[in-house]
């Protein structure tokens, strides 16, 4: 067996170092930065630097929002999980309702995806919103942007996948309705990245960086 690192503090503090090292953030506002190093480091790929889009604001929207006991909505309970709880104030609340009894009748009605149809049950104003993994999540939500909708906090947008992800995204990039938003151009994503993402901003909403 070769040797390996067995102290947790030594592979959490290499890990960073290694993102921040590797990485070229050079182009992100100082918090900004924090939020991608986070989702660098979700899912091992550099590179992902290169792709992520995103407005000046969000993460001072999103901190804002933290911190003001805001909810985070998710897409999925993947997402929901990843999120640590102990990184944002207490009682703050992460809703997930994809699995919401009423979501398969909505769906079916509207044709649509569970997960489109779980949006409808959002409180989206002031609210930080992270998808992760389904594309029609964030359709369904900038459709509802255009049909009036309060503004989110933040949209932390990861989708994955190969029908619609890398539309949606492009979509919410081009067209962020007003909205603070981060986001990764193509078809990679997933709850990981979504997750650190919004581990970041309760990380930084408690005025560090760990």
């Amino acid at each position: 067996m070769r040797p390996y690192e067995r102290d947790p503090k030594a592979i959490y503090a290499a890990s960073f170092a290694t993102v921040r090292h590797e990485a070229n953030l050079d182009r992100f506002p100082a918090d900004v930065a924090e939020l991608a190093v986070r989702v660098i480091h979700a899912c091992g790929m550099i590179e992902v630097a290169d792709r992520l889009a995103y407005a000046p604001d969000v993460a001072a929207s999103g901190i804002a929002a933290i911190r003001a006991g805001a909810p985070v909505y998710a897409d999925c309970e993947m997402v929901a999980s990843g999120i640590t709880r102990r990184l944002l104030p207490e009682g703050t609340e992460i809703r997930c309702t994809l699995n919401d009894p009423r979501v398969p009748d909505m769906a079916a009605e509207s044709a649509t995806t569970r997960s489109a149809a779980a949006v409808d049950l959002w409180d989206t104003g002031g609210a930080v919103v992270a998808i992760g993994n389904a594309p029609t999540a964030l359709f369904r939500l900038l459709e509802r942007l255009d049909e009036g909708a309060p503004r989110p906090a933040a949209i932390l947008a990861f989708p994955v996948g190969f029908v619609g992800a890398a539309e949606s995204k492009a979509e919410l990039a081009e067209r962020p309705r007003g909205t603070p938003f981060l986001t990764l151009r193509g078809r990679r994503g997933g709850s990981a990245m979504a997750s650190a993402a919004v581990n970041a901003l309760g990380i930084l909403a408690a005025g560090g960086i760990q």
